[in-house]
């Protein structure tokens, strides 16, 4: 075989992709459709929750249209992360969408589940060992937030997915994996260069967001070679450039020539991009430099749950004191749940004024309006409601200088301007575990179906 092509439907499952790129890809003749439908992007609830954050209706749509070719294709599905976050929760999930499109559409094939979900004895194990150590910014694992999370999912390599793959699967749903993974367990298989194989699925992982103009809700098809691979989107408004190409390496990346992952580093300081087309991309030179077998840990805790009024302000005498009057409201709200001032956390987030960046902000500009959020996390639901709606009705009529009017500072655009946010979750596990066999800690199960 001297070259093997993948198809990367959409970047996660559920995204949905123009049903004319996907055909033009299986006319390609693929050897291989592959969707990472996961990520750590959307924050802890999702994994914690054990929810996932794309639609089961989308889930479903992308699935119907995917099993179908791929069954009349006789080629495999290989979908990584499943269910968002990749728990057993979220591999449930997604196999039960997966059982009622085969249902539905008279679907006969072997699929495999492989579970990326760790127990916390394991862990705590693991940790008493000292096989455990920090990402870069992340403080050291204690017992108290192995024992405190919901959920823990390791993030497996291409190994587990291989041995799916040996045994006959024809659709492989795996728990939290590497990005790449689900591109390049079978090209790795069949012999080609880890290193290409690895940064090609890294690129392919987000379907055609490394195209211009990009976009995650489209198709993309990787030809791999032996010494170089192809990139290419299929949607003839589209098209790979160099740059396009060569920028996806600062997508979600601390460096962006060295991508680590499970077992060793993508090297990418010598990769060259070349322009074949109008639009596709030659890429070669990539190396993969092999360093003990890690696995990044992910875990999820509960902290408590969220209350939210959205508000917004044009008033300039307001706005130019906005800091001292959300000061003076916090003192307010603190007097008066003096007792709950350990376990509550508010927060007036002020769009307009340093609310995305916060004290990073290089601009320093007086507004002519704000939106503002008023967030408030505390131990029960009962008790966020109440703590946020004091902190409103209070800001709401809050006097300082300058003020004329006696009624209200804010404008809501919403009835009832209180929000019930939920259950609040955050990482609490974002560790890399050592000393781990890369296949026996992923089960995996075979099944006709």
């Amino acid at each position: 075989m001297d070259e093997i092509r993948l198809l990367a439907p959409t970047a996660i499952l559920g995204y949905g992709f123009p049903l004319s790129s996907f055909q033009r890809g299986m006319e390609e003749k693929p050897h291989l459709i592959g969707v990472d439908a996961g990520s750590t992007d959307p924050g802890p609830y999702y994994l914690g929750k054990g929810k996932s954050f794309t639609d089961r209706v989308s889930v479903k749509r992308d699935l119907e249209i995917i099993m179908e070719a791929s069954s009349a294709a006789g080629i495999p599905v290989v979908i990584g992360s499943a269910g968002g976050s990749g728990g057993q929760a979220h591999v449930d999930w997604n196999l039960e969408i997966v059982e009622e499109v085969a249902r539905e559409k008279r679907l006969s094939f072997t699929l495999a589940r492989i579970d990326a979900e760790f127990s916390p004895d394991l862990v705590l194990q693991k940790l008493a060992a000292g096989d455990v150590a920090p990402l870069p910014g992340v403080p050291p694992l204690t017992a108290e937030d192995v024992l405190g999370s919901t959920c823990i999912v390791g993030q497996m390599g291409i190994e587990p997915l291989q041995e799916a793959l040996r045994q006959g699967a024809d659709l492989v749903v795996a728990g939290r994996a590497y990005d790449p993974v689900c591109f390049a367990a079978l090209p790795i298989i069949k012999g080609f260069d880890p290193a290409l194989a690895l940064h090609l699925g890294k690129i392919l992982e987000c379907a055609a967001i490394a195209s211009t103009p990009g976009s995650g809700r489209d198709c993309m098809l990787g030809i791999l070679r032996r010494d170089h691979f192809l990139i290419r989107p299929l949607d003839p408004l589209r098209r790979c450039t160099p740059e396009s190409v060569a920028a996806h390496s600062l997508y979600e990346k601390a460096d962006p020539f060295h991508l680590r992952g499970p077992g060793g580093t993508l090297d990418l300081t010598d990769t060259r991009y070349e322009q074949l087309d109008a639009q596709t991309v030659t890429v070669s030179g990539t190396r993969f430099q092999e360093s003990p077998y890690t696995v990044k840990l992910e875990g999820a805790r509960r902290v408590g749950f969220r209350s939210v009024c959205i508000a917004g302000s044009r008033d300039p005498v307001m706005i130019g004191q906005i800091q001292e009057i959300t000061a003076g409201v916090r003192d307010s709200v603190a007097n008066n749940f003096e007792k709950l001032q350990k376990n509550y956390f508010l927060h007036f987030h002020l769009y307009g004024l340093h609310g995305v960046m916060g004290e990073l902000e290089p601009l320093n500009r007086t507004p002519h309006e704000l939106g503002i959020i008023i967030e408030c996390v505390a131990p029960s639901q009962e008790e966020a409601n109440t703590i946020l709606s004091f902190a409103r009705s209070t800001m709401l009529h809050y006097g300082f200088p300058g003020r004329i009017s006696t009624a209200g500072n804010l404008a809501f655009p919403y009835s009832p301007s209180d929000f019930e946010a939920g259950e609040v979750f955050e990482f609490s596990i974002y560790h890399l575990l050592k000393n781990i066999d890369p296949l026996q800690s992923f089960p995996l199960q075979i099944k006709k179906v």
